[in-house]
């Protein structure tokens, strides 16, 4: 069994999806990150950095993982699932995984920041990371425009990507002249384990439903813990 500390960010589903795809059974403990709870004294002891999201794997001696793409690679190492075994696709899934984590989250999350989250608005900052997620995700839809996947079959490098790319609305980001992208996008959305996933736990804001008042109330909220330094919040 395995105890899943969480939220309802694009790296918390990152790893939702994962143990849904995977079928292994987990249990999910949703953290208040507004409250801080991912600062108290229990949960740095599973993860020194205070962030979501992290795992404790009860079925080998209690072993903790922090950070998403670690956890990932421990999940598709574990279950031989998800990555290949020979160096070449190993390889392939890894540096797809790392422009994730090195590109597209980073410039999506200071995207959320200067966009949603900052009270004055700074249209420099704006533009250069809203600029940068453009660019990114002309990268990968050039990329998928011969491939399926981003490395082959499909791996945790889609799954890490996809939780970021399907919150492009909330970092004001178009991808409307991007069919390979989208294409992408909507295969993964329609995956039954993916739909599990990014209910566990469910965003608090839908962007196709909301209102603006609900997007700003959300905003407000985020906004606290980012001027604290109490959370990367990077996505809904």
């Amino acid at each position: 069994m395995i105890d899943l500390y969480t939220a309802a960010t694009p790296n918390g589903h990152k790893i939702s999806i994962a143990l849904e795809e995977l079928a292994l059974p987990y249990t999910l403990h949703t953290l208040d990150l507004s409250g801080g709870a991912q600062k108290k004294p229990d949960f740095l002891k599973i993860n020194p950095n205070g962030r979501i999201p992290a795992i404790v794997d009860h079925s080998e001696d209690d072993f903790a993982v922090f950070e998403s793409g670690a956890i990932l690679v421990y999940l598709a190492e574990k279950t031989g699932r998800l990555m290949p075994t020979d160096v070449k696709g190993r390889s392939r899934v890894m540096q797809w995984l790392m422009f994730q984590m090195g590109g597209i989250g980073p410039m999506m999350g200071q995207a959320n920041v200067f966009f949603r989250y900052f009270p004055e608005k700074i249209p420099a900052a704006i533009d250069r990371y809203q600029g940068e997620s453009t660019r990114l995700f002309r990268v990968l839809d050039s990329h998928l425009r011969d491939h399926e996947y981003l490395a082959g079959d499909y791996s945790i490098a889609d799954i890490a990507n996809w939780a970021w790319v399907r919150t492009h609305k909330w970092s004001g980001v178009a991808m409307d002249d991007m069919p390979h992208l989208k294409r992408w996008t909507d295969a993964i959305r329609a995956r039954p384990a993916v739909l599990r996933g990014i209910e566990m736990p469910p965003s608090r804001i839908n962007l196709n439903l909301d209102s603006e008042e609900a997007a700003k109330a959300f905003s407000q909220e985020a906004r606290k813990m980012v001027e604290t330094g109490n959370s990367r919040h990077g996505g809904v």
